[in-house]
């Protein structure tokens, strides 16, 4: 998309943005699933596990339908609230409305990547993302330039790649149920059940999407107006994909936190549960090291990578180069974020969250105001992720969330016609 231009680019920043929102706000259903489906594992019920995770499948497929038909409806107010102009917001409404339909099949995958991961199963979610990640970048390629569809083309090859991928990750959650006996239909208390435990983890979530949202906001304030405001857009979405995909590598060994936790204190296990904490915060600031070090070294050449635009590769580095800095923090909180989800310790990182909203949202706006993107960017890394830190470091010190057992038990499920 970026070298279609500068509006495009700027235009699927503020769309992505949206959108990453609303999908972002139901992460629970991987993050809580995964929590919920190893702790049961782990005290030593498959069964149990795995009708947990069905339920979440069909909580997913409910919020999925409800998003969907919303977001497609409201795709234009949406965009019209970040007052980008009316190019840039024209190119944002085109990705954004066919995106939303691919929101069902992103809500299902994360369900059943939390199942798996619960299981401790971690390559098949990687077989899925790998090959439903190629075919994307397939498909876009193709739809965006041969086939001249353009921005639009973007999201249609999105939508479809997430659609297959679903089906596969679903296919095998099912077969796994079945085998166990475990039943297959909407339960309405086991649904219910799982959207509460995952309230919680909703407002956490939302306090992580508000800041960004405020972080992009704020960029049209800092800019000037006209090409200025295209280019300070369009860095910030490229340096933006790229602290996300960073955060992925730094994720995986928050999401073994989570697995690994659920499963340790479900067993009864707290010596284990504080030795693998240990280990993998290690983990986390070396690889947040190693990241920064490699975004650091990277940073003079990845803006010819997204963009023809000379003014977005100038304003790119020093933003990267600050990017690079947050990142052994990155480490240390997303690490500290998966102990503590594995652990079911929601409510605490929901009044977490907000404590850190509060403090960096009038410093983002005046970061912006004051100094443009790159003021704005050292308060993201500096003021954000670090009080995220403090918050989850003073949690992880004591021992309230040491909490042992299969967690809340959900509601009786009726036995399978196997089983009878």
């Amino acid at each position: 998309v970026g070298r279609l231009g500068t509006t495009e680019l700027a235009g699927l920043g503020i769309a992505a943005v949206v959108l990453q929102t609303a999908v972002g706000l139901c992460v629970f259903l991987a993050y809580g699933t995964t929590a919920s489906v190893a702790r049961r594992l782990g005290a030593g019920d498959l069964r149990g596990a795995l009708a947990q995770g069905v339920d979440g499948l069909w909580l997913a497929l409910g919020i999925g339908a409800v998003t969907t038909v919303a977001g497609v409806a409201l795709t234009g107010p949406l965009v019209a609230a970040f007052g980008a102009g009316a190019e840039i917001s024209e190119q944002a409404t085109t990705y954004l409305r066919i995106a939303f339909l691919g929101t069902t099949p992103l809500l299902l995958m994360l369900a059943a990547t939390g199942v798996l991961r619960g299981m401790l199963d971690t390559r098949t979610p990687l077989y899925v993302a790998v090959g439903g990640n190629v075919l994307n970048i397939v498909l876009n390629v193709v739809l965006v330039y041969p086939v001249g569809l353009g921005i639009a083309g973007s999201a249609i090859g999105s939508v479809v790649a997430q659609v297959l991928s679903a089906a596969v990750l679903c296919t095998v959650v099912v077969r796994g149920a079945r085998a166990q006996g475990a039943p297959l239909g909407p339960d309405l208390p086991g649904i219910r059940l799982a959207a509460r435990a995952g309230v919680p983890l909703v407002v956490r979530t939302l306090t992580l999407r508000a800041a960004i949202l405020a972080t992009t906001y704020a960029v049209t304030l800092g800019a000037a107006p006209g090409a200025g405001l295209d280019v300070d857009l369009a860095t910030h979405q490229l340096a933006m994909t790229l602290w996300g995909f960073l955060a992925f590598v730094l994720d995986a060994i928050a999401i073994a936190a989570q697995a690994l936790t659920g499963r340790t204190l479900g067993a009864g296990d707290v010596e284990a549960t504080r030795r693998l904490t240990r280990r993998m915060l290690r983990w986390g600031v070396v690889s947040g090291v190693v990241t920064g070090v490699l975004l650091a070294a990277a940073s003079p050449l990845l803006g010819p990578l997204f963009s023809r635009d000379d003014a977005v590769h100038e304003a790119l580095v020093p933003v990267l180069l600050i990017a690079a800095l947050g990142q052994p923090v990155a480490g240390i909180v997303f690490v500290l974020d998966g102990v503590l989800i594995g652990a079911g310790d929601g409510r605490y990182l929901a009044l977490g969250g907000l404590v850190t909203l509060l403090v960096y949202l009038p410093v983002a706006l005046l970061a912006a105001s004051w100094g443009g993107l790159l003021a704005l960017w050292v308060a993201y890394t500096t003021v954000f992720m670090g009080s995220r830190m403090v918050v989850l470091v003073l949690r992880e010190r004591g021992d309230a969330w040491v909490v042992t057992g299969a967690g809340t038990p959900g509601p009786a499920r009726p036995r399978s016609s196997t089983e009878s």
